[in-house]
C-alpha cells in the first residue's frame, strides 16, 4: 500500500499559505516548521519531509499518531510530492474519544481516511480555484472552495497553507475529513 501511494503521489503540482485566525488567507509561502503562522525569514523551503514537518510541531501529535498507527510515516517521507491537508490536535479532538480510539485501531480505515487528506502533487493555496475538485490519493474527489479570502476543503477551514517541505506542502485545517462509504 505504502508504494501505491508514493506513485500515486507523485503525479501531481503547487500551493500558496493561509491563516485563517480571521477567516482570511495570508500568504506564507516562506512558513517552515513552527507552529501555524510561524514564518522563516529566509524564504527557503522547509528542511525535512511532510513527515518530518509534522513530527516537529506539537500541534500535529494526533496526527503523526495516526500516520504511525497507519504504517504511512516511509509514505511521506518519500519522493513525493504531495500536498497534504493536516488536521490539528484541535481538529482531532472534534471526533469523540471513543470513536477515535476505534478508528486509530483499524489500520485500513485509518488509512483511508489519511490518504484522503493528502493530494498527489504541490498544490500551492495561489493554485487555488475558487471552486474545485481534487483526487485524492485514497482516490475520492474533496471540494475547495475560495470566497472573500477564504477557503475550506470538504467544509472545513484552511487555517494556514504553504509550509513548505522538501518533498510537498502542507495546509493546516480545522476539521477532520471523512471519505463517503
Amino acid at each position: 500500500a505504502f508504494a501505491l501511494v508514493a506513485v500515486v503521489a507523485a503525479g501531481c503540482g503547487g500551493t500558496d499559505s493561509s491563516d485563517g485566525a480571521a477567516g482570511e488567507m495570508t500568504d506564507r509561502s516562506t512558513m517552515t516548521t513552527g507552529a501555524p503562522g510561524t514564518v522563516d525569514d529566509t524564504g527557503d523551503e522547509a528542511e525535512g519531509t511532510v513527515a518530518d514537518i509534522a513530527a516537529r510541531n506539537p500541534d500535529f501529535s494526533t496526527l503523526v499518531e495516526a500516520v504511525k498507527a497507519a504504517g504511512l510515516v516511509e509514505t511521506l517521507s518519500g519522493e513525493g510530492p504531495f500536498t497534504v491537508f493536516a488536521p490539528t490536535n484541535d481538529a482531532f479532538a472534534k471526533i469523540p474519544r471513543d470513536q477515535l480510539d476505534s478508528i486509530l485501531a483499524d489500520e485500513e480505515q485509518l488509512t483511508k481516511i489519511l490518504t484522503y487528506h493528502v493530494v498527489p502533487g504541490r498544490v500551492l493555496a495561489a493554485d487555488l480555484q475558487p471552486r474545485q475538485n481534487l483526487t485524492t490519493v485514497q482516490g475520492q474527489e474533496v471540494e475547495i472552495t475560495v470566497m472573500d479570502g477564504s477557503a475550506m476543503i470538504n467544509g472545513a477551514n484552511i487555517v494556514a497553507t504553504d509550509i513548505k517541505a522538501s518533498n510537498g506542502v502542507i495546509h493546516v485545517i480545522d476539521s477532520v475529513l471523512l471519505p463517503g462509504a
